[in-house]
Order: C-alpha cells, then structure tokens, then sequence
C-alpha cells in the first residue's frame, strides 16, 4: 500500500471514529424506569414518611420533577398500550386490563365496552422507531400488552409476558417466563432485573442503547423482600405510610437504581444517559395512600392517576427544576423519539406533545392543552376502603369520561350522566364538587370532552345491561355503608413476617 493511501485511509477512519462518537453524543442512552402500581407520594422526592428512596431522591434532585403528571388510565394495561402507542385509550381500544366485565352483574346498568386485551402488531411504537434510528433496545419486567415484546420493537426481553402480575410472585420459581427460568431459590425477581439490566448497559456500553425497565414492582402480590423485613418492622410508622412489604419493594427498586447509577458511573456513561422515572397508575389502595389526592388505582380521581415523574438529562434538564405543567402518558412517545433523534412512524395517529420544550426550559407551559380519559367499563371495588377515595363502594370506576384544562378538571358519569366539576389549585382533594354552582365552566369542559370524544369516535356504552337489578344494587351500597366509613387510616401498621 502506498504511503498516500495509507494516509488517506488512516483520515478515513478518524472521520468515521468521530462520526461514531458524534452520533453517540447526539443519541443518549434512555434509561426509563417505569414502575407498576406506585403513588404519587410513594417516594422520598414526592413526600413519603415511611418508604425510602435515596437513589431515586438524588436522581430527581439532578433533574426535572414534574408535580401533575399523569397516566393516561387508572389501572395497568391500558396506560402502558397509551405509552407504547402514543395515542389515547379509543384508538388502540384497550380500556380495562382483561375485556370481560368486572363486578356483580346486577350491580352494573349498562353493558360495558369490551375493547381488546392486545396491542394491535401494526402499531409502530417508540421502541420501533428508536431501532430504526440505531439504538439497542430491550424490555425487562412487565409487559402485560401481548405475549410476547419482541415484535413491538425490542431486541431483547427478559421477563415480559401477557401477565399482569410477577411470575408466580417475587420468589422463584418463574415457570415459562424468558429470562427468569434459571432463577435460584431466594433470587428476588426485582433484584435480579436489575441484574440484567446491568448486563445489558456493560454489553451495550459502545453504542445507543434504550432500556424499558419496566418493575413488576410494586404491584400485588405484596411479597415482602425478606431481608429487608426486620428493617421495616422496627421503623416507626409515617402519618401517611407504615405498609412494611410495601416498603421493602420500594427499596428494592431503588437500590437497584443505586447499581445501576453506579454501573453507568463506572462505564463514564453517566452524562450521555437520559433517566426518566414514571409510575402506570396510583397506588395500591389497601397498602398506601396518595393524600391529599383522592383516590388510588383503578379511580379516576387524581390518586389514581397521578404519578411521580422524573427526567433527568445531564447538560439539557436544570438540576433541582420543577415542573407544575399537567402532561400525560401519551408525551412520552414524541419525547423519546426527540431524544434519540428518531422520527414518528408515518400515517399513525399520536395523541402527545413532545416534553423536550419544558425539559430544556424553553416553554413553561403549553397553555391550556385538554388532557382526556375515556373509560367504558368498569372495575370493581377493594372491598372494605372506599367511601371517601372512590364514588361509591361497590365500584373504584363506573363508565367515564375525564377531562382536565388548566386548574379545572371534569367527571362525567355515563351511566346517569352525573358531572363532577373540580379547581385542582384550589381543591386537589376532589372535594368541592362546583358542577351545579359554577353551569359556565361545566358546560365549556363538557363540550371539550364531547367534542373530543366524536373527533377520537370513542365509543360511549349506551346499552342496558338486563342482569342489572336496581334493588339488588341498592341492598349492597347500603350494607357496605352499614359497615363504617371504610377509609383507610393514616398510619395503619401493617408488619411482615
């Protein structure tokens, strides 16, 4: 080879090696920690007295907190189909987690909508888009949207089935589940997706690379983590939490966090790494509280939409920044696909604004954007908590449309066409229903969520349900009520063995 060629070939091939380290400053890694089940207050960062979470605090304090950020559902399934999908619950038509009934049958007056219990394959979600520009992508935890994440955008799956919940809990064994079949006998299922997802940042460590850290954590069963047990059974009870598995689950989230961080430390990936924290749904009622808010999961009141919610992007987000602006499940997939300098799939409808304008302090607001919720179904009562998180006690959610512009929000009850008018600035409690005393604004949201709904063609159950039995219906509320109040009481300890 000649000296000239040789040269020209060496020039070559710095340019490529800086191309390559150009394109990966220009595409962050994207961690996303998205846990199951978690309140709005269950974190240090939002306000818990008994849960800790020092990892995740000292992540949000490097970052932008957001106060009103909400899932696009109350329960699992179909806020993680509007996340994927970007696009609001009408669109992709999964409203409830299964598409069966739930509750008594003589307790409901109108047929509900079934919907689908898979993602529609022709969707192209964040995670296709994110492969096309380059990343490697992988999903470890959760799915709960079909059988298998693969052909939804993932190079890799480690646990992600059609089920809801952890394999068989948090101990092994985990039968027929991908990635967790080897697990030794006292493996805790959220430690070891930490674990791997470890291994997947070492393996990726030279290239792009997108993790869906998706925790079965902390969804039910409530499997204590058991050397964590004795901890919390000696720490004295908050006035808002005391749950002890609860708080060891927690835990284990975070100090899986704590390795993670300290693993992009070690690989210097640490400023080239976009975090964002985010939770499906509100709390678990029978186990945490999310007061003041109203509500827990399953509820359309803020508990049980309201999340913790996080991102962090060294030499982009103001560390310590906070945002009050209301966003919603259906941002994050313009958000992502900003990140990582990916483009949103042609011809397919999306329902979010991308957050990159807030993140980078450039808009602190997007004005009074409608934020919507439509649920055609129903989803029955915990049993012994309801009278002042839920509407009534036989069901955490009647059929129902939801919409919040600014400070206002609206309930609209499709069963009796109840509305329940709320200024969230004034009342974030869902307290002091305006309806009747403020007709103007009741009316303004009502033709937004109206006019929403036709645009979307989101399906409103008219039908009447003929098991539906007003008397059998009555009996029931007025037993339950006979019981007590049923709300849960602040502080209440709740030890593990």
């Amino acid at each position: 080879m000649s000296k000239s060629l040789l040269i020209l070939c060496s020039l070559v091939f710095a340019s490529l090696l800086f191309q390559t380290k150009l394109n990966a400053a220009d595409q962050p890694n994207i961690l996303f920690i998205f846990i199951d089940d978690m309140g709005w207050k269950d974190t240090g960062f939002m306000g818990s007295d008994f849960y800790e979470t020092p990892n995740l605090d000292k992540l949000a304090s490097q970052g932008m907190i957001f106060t009103d950020a909400y899932s696009c559902a109350a329960n699992c399934a179909p806020a993680r189909a509007c996340l994927l999908s970007g696009q609001y619950t009408p669109r992709h038509e999964m409203y409830n987690v299964g598409t069966t009934a739930r509750g008594k049958a003589q307790h409901r007056k109108l047929k509900h909508i079934p919907g689908t219990d898979t993602l529609d394959p022709k969707i192209k979600t964040w995670a296709h888009q994110l492969q096309k520009a380059g990343y490697q992508t992988a999903t470890m935890g959760k799915w709960h949207l079909s059988n298998d994440p693969i052909p939804y955008g993932f190079h890799l799956n480690i646990g992600g089935t059609h089920s809801g919940g952890p394999p068989n809990g948090y101990y092994p064994p985990h039968r027929n589940v991908p990635g967790l079949q080897d697990a030794p006998k006292d493996e805790y299922v959220t430690e070891r997706l930490s674990d791997e997802a470890i291994k997947f940042i070492r393996a990726n460590k030279d290239r792009p690379w997108a993790l869906y850290l998706t925790h079965f954590a902390v969804h039910t069963p409530l499997n204590a983590k058991k050397d964590l047990v004795p901890k919390y059974n000696a720490k004295t009870p908050g006035d808002l939490h005391a749950h002890v598995a609860m708080a060891t689950m927690i835990q284990s989230v975070d100090d899986g966090v704590g390795r993670i961080q300290k693993t992009l430390d070690e690989l210097d990936l640490t400023d080239n790494t976009v975090v964002i924290f985010y939770s499906d749904n509100g709390g678990y009622g029978p186990a945490t509280d999310m007061a003041p808010l109203k509500g827990y999961k399953g509820a359309y009141y803020e508990g049980g939409i309201r999340e913790p919610f996080f991102v962090k992007w060294p030499g982009v987000v103001h560390p310590g920044s906070i945002s009050h602006e209301p966003i919603i499940g259906v941002d994050l997939y313009p958000t992502l696909c900003d990140i990582a300098g990916a483009s949103l799939p042609k011809n397919q409808a999306g329902d979010g604004l991308s957050l990159l304008p807030l993140l980078k302090s450039e808009k602190k607001t997007f004005g009074h954007r409608p934020l919507f919720w439509h649920f055609p179904a129903y989803l029955q009562s915990y049993g012994d908590i309801h009278n002042k998180e839920q509407r009534d006690p036989l069901f955490r959610s009647r059929p129902c449309g939801i919409v919040r512009v600014g400070d206002w929000k609206l309930h609209q009850y499709f069963e009796d066409g109840d509305l329940e008018l709320y200024n969230l600035k004034a009342d974030i409690g869902e307290a002091n229903n305006l309806a009747e005393s403020n007709p103007a604004k009741t009316q303004e949201l009502l033709g937004i969520l109206e006019t929403w709904r036709k645009d979307i063609n989101a399906p409103v159950p008219t039908e009447k349900n003929p098991q539906y039995d007003a008397k059998v219906e009555a009996a029931a509320i007025a037993a339950s009520l006979a019981k007590g109040d049923g709300s849960k009481k602040k502080g209440k300890r709740k030890k593990s063995s």
